[in-house]
């Protein structure tokens, strides 16, 4: 039993460290040498190969995948402090189905702002040339089954002694 709230929690753990960096990273997309997230745009200068950053677009659609991404992380950290209130005061039998659910939101949460960004990114940067999402975009897209994963695994669970 103690090997499975173990493997629970590393999961979490994994989960939240995976919505943290996807969400700070500048590495969301990757278009002619520039790099862009949700946050700001940089790109290299010149020959001295420093970077320049300035802060990113105002679209509404921005603002919606960021809203999203900061709820995703707001939710898996809330889920993880339920898990650990109701582990101590939940009667021996119950469910954690408050923790489940809103684990299960934030991995919705991040499905929605990584969608959002998926289809309406073309408006913010060209996509001409050499371009490519970036690796945090991806880490975002592996965060969504793993969240829903261990938010599904909180409901099943049953508290024993």
């Amino acid at each position: 039993m103690l090997l499975l709230l173990l493997g629970i929690i590393v999961l979490h753990v994994a989960v939240l460290v995976l919505l943290f960096v996807s969400t700070i990273v500048s590495q969301w997309f990757i278009a002619n040498g520039r790099t862009a997230d949700l946050w700001q745009n940089c790109s290299t200068l010149g020959v001295s190969s420093s970077f320049q950053c300035i802060p990113s677009s105002t679209n509404e659609w921005l603002q919606s995948v960021q809203a999203m991404m900061i709820l995703s992380i707001i939710f898996s950290v809330l889920s993880l402090f339920l898990f650990f209130c109701q582990l101590f005061t939940l009667t021996k039998g119950g469910r954690f189905y408050l923790t489940g659910i809103f684990q299960i939101l934030a991995g919705l949460c991040v499905m929605s702002g990584a969608a959002i960004f998926t289809v309406r990114h073309t408006d913010w940067q060209p996509t001409t040339g050499d371009t490519a999402f970036g690796f945090a975009y991806i880490l975002a897209w592996v965060a969504f089954p793993l969240a829903v994963t261990s938010g599904v695994i909180y409901v099943i669970l049953r508290k024993r002694e």
